[in-house]
């Protein structure tokens, strides 16, 4: 028989091992995610050097490359400000589209059920 002193030491071993399983997991998801911002931001400024011809050997071109990747980072921000505005802004509430989705559903469960009888 397994005794209940047993079952609450179990309990409490695997509630800390769980504990810091996911502080180690807040890590890694960390971690991924400056990952994925440096490649994002290598990839996306060396777009910006190639489709300009900038040549970065120089201060000249290191600086022009800067500034217009600042510039495009700016319109990067600015498109997904507005791309969210306009979500915000949409009626997502239920429409005539799904409730005629809905009764055309019901219609066709309501044939399948009748026709294998």
């Amino acid at each position: 028989m397994v005794k209940t002193p047993i079952i609450l030491l179990l309990l409490l071993v695997a509630g800390i091992w769980l504990i810091f399983e996911f502080k180690r997991f807040k890590h890694k998801i960390f971690a991924v995610f400056l990952i994925v911002l440096v490649l994002l931001t290598y990839f996306s400024f060396n777009t910006v050097i190639v489709k300009n011809n900038i040549d970065i050997k120089t201060s000249g071109g290191i600086k022009e490359a800067g500034q217009l990747y600042v510039v495009w980072l700016g319109n990067a921000f600015n498109n997904v400000k507005e791309i969210t505005a306009n979500a915000v802004h949409l009626d997502w509430g239920i429409n005539e589209s799904v409730d005629s989705v809905k009764n055309l559903n019901v219609s066709e469960s309501l044939n399948l059920s009748s026709s294998s009888h």
